[in-house]
């Protein structure tokens, strides 16, 4: 990567997940590394806290992490943020129960408000589920929606049915679909596009201008079959929680 050494400061971006676990290095505001691993496997971080200068990490996790787990970023020579809704953040929390609210879900907030601050903002994160979630134009976030995934969806069909396959969601995406796979991948696929136009013209209709960003790992499964313009950013979630580490480093 252009401009970057191992002898940079970096820092260490952890998001866990329902299924997988992300890591990213940052040199300043650019992805310079970034890996995929199972969201129980941290060896990743004893080698990169050998081969990397780390300054600082922060953590960001859906699921519960046991004192055993934690034991295992003991291995990093750095300071660690243990991100949740108590952690400050650029926005104001207008959830009714801030202690339920998901950390990935106010990480992207927070990298979308990065990205176009001074906006209202309609963040959609399409991952094991698919979250809607708003920020006004003065920085508060309101809350927001949770609908079942794409792969929950194709799942739940066959499991809750007894002849339709369980099929994935790579694969012809046609507008009326011509055999049971293709039926089946459309109806889901062409629902959560439809679902995802509503809330647009819904937020837009109810609070005029609103920037609309799509995140996650069904982002580029979706992005071409939607119709409104939308800023589509995979790494949102790796972005929020960066700036969150930057503002406490200067505090």
């Amino acid at each position: 990567m252009q401009g970057f050494s191992k002898a940079n400061t970096l820092n260490l971006i952890i998001d866990i997940g329902n299924n997988s676990a992300k890591y990213y290095l940052f040199s300043g505001n650019q992805i310079v590394l970034h890996s995929r691993r199972a969201n129980d496997s941290f060896g990743i971080l004893k080698e990169w806290n050998n081969e990397f200068n780390i300054k600082k990490a922060i953590v960001s996790s859906v699921i519960g992490l046991s004192d055993a787990i934690k034991a295992e970023f003991e291995v990093l020579d750095c300071p660690i943020i243990w991100f949740d809704s108590r952690t400050s953040t650029p926005l104001t929390i207008k959830y009714r129960t801030p202690e339920t609210l998901g950390s990935d879900r106010l990480a992207a907030a927070v990298g979308a408000w990065d990205r176009a601050p001074g906006n209202n903002l309609l963040i959609i994160d399409s991952g094991s589920a698919i979250t809607f979630d708003f920020v006004d134009h003065n920085g508060n976030y309101l809350g927001g929606n949770i609908a079942p995934g794409i792969k929950m969806r194709l799942k739940a069909l066959h499991d809750y049915t007894a002849c339709l396959p369980n099929i994935e969601k790579d694969g012809e995406v046609p507008y009326i679909g011509y055999n049971t796979e293709t039926a089946i991948r459309s109806g889901v696929i062409s629902g959560i596009c439809h679902e995802i136009e509503g809330y647009i013209e819904d937020f837009k209709e109810k609070y005029g201008n609103v920037f609309v960003f799509l995140t996650g790992g069904d982002e580029k499964t979706l992005i071409n079959h939607i119709k409104s313009r939308i800023f589509a950013d995979k790494y949102l979630v790796a972005k929020g929680l960066n700036r969150i580490l930057q503002e406490h480093s200067n505090e």
